[in-house]
């Protein structure tokens, strides 16, 4: 109910993606290969498997916003689900109920179960993949290490090498707890590696098989190779920030952090970006790791208490120290991959400790389940305080019941024997349980909080983020597309209000000559309030007419939370980049006239500016450059054959809207303008190919 409550309210959500889902319910060869348009002209810059679960739904329910996103939302159940069974086989149903608690709850996870993003199906499948190491563990049955490989494999299809962050923790607790001797342990492993490579290879092998004229360009890659595009822009290039033709801050440019995402560091995940996505309880769940690996220090190589350390706590910490200290693009959304290992930590730890408060470790188990209250709240009461003005009792009622329930748990023994000789009946249970309740206020008032806000309001736009705007990059509004454009503000004097950056820069600077494939940008149109103006020069943000973030449709800010100032209609950063980009009448119905004509109705810059467009009319639209324009197809001379074969009816020019600009676009845009007469519809510059200039 939580998923799927009022769902719609994100609409497209991202234009991207949607636009790929709807080609893939018009065409089976867009299905298979992961197609932007039903014309299979280029992919999406990730592998398909996502987009095919949405796919199948519109092809049996029609497409829409709701056959779209509802898939999305039971993914997340079934995530909730299958955590629940994994944690309860071995540490009960109370253990298996917090951690789908926490996993429900969390404000990342409430966010991307209602999204269109690959990383709904990336978590539903590592976490089944978890729950299939969980049996391998009991039974030593090497299918069920087939099945954990598998599915990591199909879990590649969804999202690249973000799925295989999870097979070190995974690997390890095998390799140490599994039940048979090591040598079968280690040939069982291999046998999981082997099944890692069917569940994608399956895919991957047809597709790059298949030759280049017969399937879609690979979107994302340099060369038309998706192993090129697994291994560098969505793989090694995210980890070292050489992203060739990405919209980051490449070759280290992003001053030590990577793109979009801060400074890199231990501490990145608590801070302003993603703190109040991910890291409520991650304090607690590292407590509680250190506490079951102590627990278990002299138990049996099998203790199920270690090995799921081993597994839950590898989970964590393996996809926790690379999200710190990737220097490539990253996105607050993304830390939903960690839900799942802080949400088991935290059901296994606190039951645990409830169990052993009495016992033979009982002043050990107090401590440990106290100092995880307090700090959870503490931690909870600063993450609240970044948004002063939104609910501002709650970070106060979230600290009085964390420090009185770390006393109440210290005191439990007291309490209990209080219960005992007062002989009470009705008060006894109540009494016992009044650290539980306190703990619960503590650990998930503040995160419950965040994901209901999450749910009742509108996101869309590639990068979203959940509950309510915080202070990111030293400013209200922040920079996923959220009202107040950039950073909540223009710029007054070239640098970031409020000090967000050091030195008042954004990190190492603006590269001269724009990014990758970029001219020197012109004067700048002003945003609508709140955006960013261009500049004059050469630090033009796309290196187009525009200056930075200075676009016709608004600044750098938008809709990619609350549409809002900062962009045009859904527009700015968020809208232009993938957030429901409005087209206007007059355009659809200018494309629509003899569609069945041709193979695509038009052809524009980038996949953020041609998918809107797409959306509007149901017809394939050509995205020249890929996803932001920087891909090398097509290629002039193959532009121009398509243009004479009249495959492509018209142009849609976007002045310096397209978020990156690549040489090859840039010459097309070039080629355009000298040789077809321009007319304006809708307020768009409209190129008809058909009609050369006399």
């Amino acid at each position: 109910m939580l998923y799927l409550w009022d769902l719609t309210r994100n609409g497209w959500a991202n234009d991207f993606y949607a636009a790929a889902v709807q080609a893939g319910t018009k065409s089976w060869k867009a299905f298979f290969f992961g197609s932007f348009d039903s014309s299979n002209f280029i992919t999406v810059d990730k592998t398909p498997a996502s987009l095919w679960v949405m796919e199948l739904s519109g092809r049996i329910f029609g497409f829409s916003r709701w056959s779209m996103l509802a898939p999305q939302a039971l993914e997340g159940v079934a995530s909730v689900a299958l955590l629940y069974a994994a944690v309860k086989r071995w540490f009960g149903p109370q253990a298996g109920l917090i951690a789908g608690l926490v996993l429900a709850l969390t404000p990342v996870a409430a966010l991307m179960f209602r999204y269109n993003n690959p990383d709904a199906l990336l978590v539903l499948l590592m976490t089944a993949a978890a729950y299939a190491l969980v049996r391998a563990l009991e039974q030593g049955r090497t299918r069920w290490l087939v099945a954990c490989g598998v599915l990591l494999g199909f879990a590649f299809l969804a999202k690249m090498l973000q799925a295989f962050l999870v097979l070190p923790g995974l690997a390890l607790a095998y390799l140490w707890a599994g039940p048979p001797r090591l040598g079968r342990r280690v040939w069982q492993t291999a046998v999981m590696g082997a099944g890692v490579i069917a569940g994608a290879g399956w895919w991957v092998l047809p597709a790059q098989l298949t030759p280049a004229a017969d399937r879609p360009y690979f979107g994302g890659s340099t060369n038309n190779n998706i192993l090129q595009l697994a291994i560098g822009y969505n793989g090694l290039g995210r980890l070292d920030g050489n992203e060739t033709g990405s919209i980051g801050f490449g070759g280290g440019r992003g001053g030590g952090g990577g793109g979009f995402g801060g400074a890199s560091g231990l501490l990145r995940l608590f801070g302003s970006e993603f703190g109040g996505q991910i890291s409520w309880l991650l304090p607690a769940a590292l407590i509680t790791l250190i506490a079951m690996l102590w627990w278990s220090r002299r138990a049996a190589r099998t203790d199920k208490t270690r090995a799921a350390a081993l597994l839950w706590g590898g989970w964590v910490l393996v996809t926790g120290l690379v999200f710190s200290y990737m220097a490539g693009i990253i996105h607050p959304y993304y830390m939903v991959a960690l839900a799942p290992g802080i949400a088991a930590l935290i059901g296994i730890g606190a039951i645990a400790a409830w169990r052993n408060r009495l016992g033979p470790r009982t002043l050990i188990a107090r401590v440990v389940a106290a100092a995880a209250v307090v700090i959870t709240a503490v931690w909870s009461y600063v993450l609240l305080d970044r948004t002063p003005g939104w609910l501002p009792w709650l970070r106060w009622v979230v600290l009085v019941a964390g420090v009185a329930g770390g006393v109440a748990v210290l005191a439990s023994p007291w309490l209990a024997g209080r219960a005992r000789a007062g002989g009470w009946r009705r008060g006894r249970l109540a009494l016992a349980l009044v650290p539980v309740g306190l703990a619960l206020v503590a650990g998930l008032a503040g995160p419950a909080a965040y994901a209901l806000d999450t749910i009742n309001s509108a996101h869309t736009g590639a990068i979203p983020s959940a509950g309510p705007q915080e202070d990111a990059f030293g400013g209200p509004g922040g920079f996923a597309g959220r009202p107040g454009g950039f950073a909540g503000r223009g710029f007054a004097d070239g640098s970031f209000p409020g000090g967000g950056f050091p030195g008042g820069r954004f990190p190492g600077g603006f590269p001269a000559g724009g990014f990758p494939g970029g001219q020197g940008g012109q004067a700048g149109q002003s945003g609508a309030p709140g955006g960013t103006t261009g500049q004059t020069g050469n630090a033009g943000f796309p290196g187009r007419a525009g200056g930075f973030g200075g676009r016709p449709t608004g600044g750098f800010g938008g809709a990619g939370r609350r549409g809002g100032p900062g962009g045009g209609p859904g527009g700015g950063f968020g809208g232009g980049l993938g957030g429901g980009t409005q087209v206007s009448s007059a355009l659809v119905k200018l494309l629509e006239q003899d569609a069945s004509s041709y193979t695509w109705v038009a052809a524009t810059e980038g996949s953020t500016a041609a998918a809107p467009i797409e959306l509007a009319t149901g017809d394939a639209v050509m995205a020249i450059g890929g996803f932001n324009g920087t891909d090398p197809w097509p290629t002039l001379a193959v532009f121009e054959k398509l243009v004479a074969e009249h495959k492509v009816h018209y142009y849609v020019g976007q002045g310096g809207e397209s978020f990156g600009g690549g040489n090859g676009s840039s010459a097309i845009a070039s080629w355009v303008a000298a040789h077809f007469t321009s007319q304006t519809v809708g307020g768009q510059t409209v190129y008809n190919l058909t009609k050369p200039k006399s």
